[in-house]
């Protein structure tokens, strides 16, 4: 066990081996500043949160108290998110959580971290495109009459064939991806500045038709309730973590990093709380088990005109989501390539685009594949665990790393550490056993040995820290 653990790659050896890419093939175009990644960080958090699980959570968990779900899951969210700005600062290098941990903890560890953020960011952006589906047919159908059959927008789990229009958007924003990350962000502004403009919409025509009667009871299904809702609704908050994979992009990583991390998970925090609030008191709770709550609680009273522009938000909103997701995905595959942990083609650069091409193509169309088969409810809590593992040992990582390396650089320093840190890995722990149903449990468990299987029949003998 201890030789498992002592491979680990130096913080200075991973941002001396980023820098000697130089020109060649494995070379990433900086092309993001503060607002870009900030701008990433919401297109990421603000989408399927507000849009797609707020309803399902409070009809099935935790009532009129998802507002508390709310603040639960960004209180853990929050603490991890000051960890991730310490190390983002400190190791400005693709590869997020997985980089980060094998810096501190070891090649071991990371590759369970790596292999874990496949959960958080392929099966997110499958997840994602499953709600998206769902608007984009409510929006033909209520603007233009159109209706796509039910045997192409539903899983075969569910009485369908395949969700056709979930397949297509990723292979679309997967080849925008493969153009640029130019491109990619200027899009992204666009859409982030647009969607924002939706929730403010909803946010200020929908508490002028708030009911306080439909607030009570508060908590119907008790503490319990809250917690397991907030182990939902933590799905609303995966996205921030995406910021730091985009490290080897950013103009002035080392400032603009923590800036993009706090400033995005801020901003969404406080909308999720103010949205929850509003959609739990225009309609009774127990209504809002549907794939679209925020344009069908409009709908529900006589606002079809207003949940017609939500629906067109909630559109946009998914759209950057995936966007980032995908991102995401491809930037871990290409720091684990980088360091031979997976074949060589996940870190093959496009010469023009100056994108990790090969990685985006073969993501987008496994994911497109388990997007137009997946069942929403069991993807979004394999996503939220696989993310809570990460943000755990993330957590841990900085306590390390502030022992092993004490006198490198931070740009930014946890407060109160270790106990903010230690804190962290704590409750994202507890929120994995009291928020999420014990199959989620088991089927990370399954996931894990598989990857483990993968790590020591091919990744061990190919890593570079091997020789």
């Amino acid at each position: 066990m201890n030789a498992l653990l002592e491979r680990r790659k130096p913080v200075e050896q991973i941002i001396a081996d980023s820098l000697a890419a130089g020109d060649g093939e494995q070379k990433l175009k900086r092309a993001l500043g503060v607002w870009g990644i900030t701008a990433l960080g919401i297109g990421a958090i603000v989408g399927t949160g507000i849009f797609v699980l707020t309803g399902h959570a409070a009809a099935t968990s935790a009532g009129p108290a998802i507002v508390l779900s709310f603040v639960v899951a960004g209180i853990v969210s929050a603490l991890a998110a000051l960890c991730y700005a310490e190390l983002a600062s400190t190791v400005p290098v693709s590869g997020s959580a997985y980089t980060y941990v094998y810096a501190t903890l070891g090649e071991f560890v990371a590759w369970i971290v790596g292999w874990g953020l496949i959960l958080e960011y392929a099966l997110g952006a499958a997840t994602v495109a499953i709600g998206w589906s769902g608007y984009f047919g409510d929006f033909l159908h209520a603007t233009f009459g159109i209706a796509i059959p039910h045997a192409l927008t539903t899983n075969p789990f569910e009485g369908g064939i395949l969700n056709l229009p979930a397949a297509i958007i990723i292979l679309l924003i997967s080849a925008l991806l493969i153009r640029g990350t130019q491109e990619s962000n200027t899009v992204n502004k666009i859409i982030v500045a647009v969607k924002l403009a939706i929730v403010a919409f909803f946010i200020i025509i929908g508490v002028q038709h708030v009911d306080p009667a439909n607030w009570h009871p508060f908590a119907p299904f008790g503490v319990s309730g809250i917690l397991r809702g907030a182990g939902l609704v933590f799905f609303a908050y995966i996205g921030f973590d995406a910021v730091s994979t985009s490290a080897e992009e950013v103009k002035n990583p080392e400032r603009d990093l923590p800036r993009g991390i706090i400033g995005s998970l801020a901003v969404c925090t406080v909308l999720y709380i103010i949205v929850s609030g509003v959609l739990t008191g225009i309609l009774k709770y127990t209504q809002l088990n549907v794939p679209s709550p925020v344009s069908y609680s409009l709908i529900r009273i006589g606002l079809g005109w207003a949940g017609a522009v939500v629906a067109v938000g909630a559109i946009a909103g998914l759209t950057t989501v995936l966007l980032v997701m995908l991102y995401g995905q491809s930037r871990v595959f290409f720091a684990m390539s980088r360091d031979g942990l997976l074949p060589a083609i996940f870190s093959r650069v496009h010469p023009t685009f100056r994108t990790p091409y090969v990685s985006s193509a073969l993501i987008g169309i496994v994911v497109a594949a388990v997007a137009a088969i997946g069942k929403l409810d069991v993807v979004a809590n394999l996503v939220n665990i696989g993310t809570l593992a990460a943000f755990a040992l993330v957590s841990i990582g900085v306590v390390v790393l502030r022992r092993r390396s004490p006198d490198l650089k931070r740009g930014f320093r946890v407060p109160f550490s270790p106990v903010v840190p230690i804190v962290s890995a704590v409750a994202a722990v507890a929120l994995i056993v009291t928020g999420l149903p014990p199959e989620t449990i088991v089927a990370y468990i399954v996931w894990l040995v598989i990857g483990l299987a993968v790590y020591f029949g091919y990744s061990r003998n190919r890593s570079k820290l091997r020789a």
